[in-house]
């Protein structure tokens, strides 16, 4: 692991990176981000070019920031994709169109792809919802298109498969809380809320992903990255409202009669289903042993703040 990897993975307090600790090492080389304005891709960028490198970041909208080359393209068209040569892959875009893009994205001297896909291809697929299991079967399809690309082609691989992935202001789970709490006052819960889990911040994630790339150990191997903290769905939407400012105001509902009502409920959870309220009651945690040892993952406490 290079000495701007060892940084970047934890090893130092998030509060001693940043410019003058990244210019005591030497040059990276060149990285290609794909979502590089997504959660964890713009994160990634910022964490490159406090590094000193200059990465590409793709992007469907037009981008102009000091320190990156900013490329605008879809997956869907990526035969109009020209990416500059560079020596590293990431993306954290849908995984499924990215493995369909891959062998149009490929370039000769790439040494490392890092993929983010999600810890629900463990847990959600045999979902009773039929949506979300044919997209789970495509990530995992995806993730073996992509291993058997990389594979023929001599390109080393790291899948990482986080849990639920927070940046305050800008995510689909934790923001989605807030705004529920914002609207009614309190949080309604499914049962107890007793299930474990495991909130992973978007950063962290990008620190791990550039430590991971770094780490001849982490090469063609897929993690689970979940965060510090092992904590139950309750005490997890308490601290949203402690991050909130506000008091804890939990009313848990009987599973009957949550799905019964769930016609009411749902105008307050857009995107949510069904499934979900049953899922509060149910553990969804993994073992971050293995990035621990590979990469030096080491993610922060879950306290959110808005």
């Amino acid at each position: 692991m290079t000495a701007a990897a060892f940084v970047l993975a934890g090893f130092v307090p998030h509060s001693a990176i940043g410019p003058g600790v990244y210019s005591r090492f030497p040059q990276m080389k060149r990285s290609v981000v794909i979502g590089g304005t997504g959660k964890i891709g713009s994160y990634i960028v910022r964490h490159l070019v406090a590094a000193g490198e200059t990465p590409v970041a793709l992007s469907r909208s037009e981008r102009s920031t000091e320190n990156t080359e900013w490329i605008r393209g879809d997956l869907r068209e990526a035969d109009k994709i020209d990416l500059p040569p560079h020596t590293t892959l990431y993306c954290t875009a849908n995984c499924s169109l990215f493995a369909k893009a891959l062998p149009l994205l490929y370039r000769p001297g790439l040494e490392r792809v890092v993929v983010f896909t999600t810890t629900s291809i463990e847990t959600k697929l045999t979902s009773e919802i039929e949506a979300e299991r044919i997209m789970l079967e495509g990530y995992a399809e995806a993730e073996r298109n992509i291993i058997r690309f990389c594979e023929a082609n001599n390109v080393g691989w790291t899948i990482l498969r986080p849990t639920l992935v927070y940046d305050e202001g800008r995510d689909l789970n934790i923001t989605r809380m807030t705004r529920t709490i914002k609207k009614l006052g309190f949080m309604p819960l499914s049962g107890a809320g007793s299930g474990l889990r495991q909130p992973v911040h978007a950063e962290d994630l990008a620190i791990g992903a550039i430590a991971a790339a770094a780490s001849p150990a982490a090469a063609n191997k897929t993690y689970a990255v979940p965060g510090k903290e092992t904590i139950t769905y309750r005490e997890m939407v308490g601290r949203v409202f402690d991050g909130m400012g506000r008091p804890r105001r939990i009313i848990s509902i009987p599973p009957a009669l949550w799905r019964a009502a769930f016609a009411a409920v749902k105008p307050f959870y857009p995107g949510f289903n069904v499934a979900m309220g049953d899922r509060m009651s149910k553990d969804m945690t993994f073992d971050p042993g293995d990035a621990e040892r590979d990469f030096g993952w080491r993610p922060r406490d879950f306290h959110p703040r808005f």
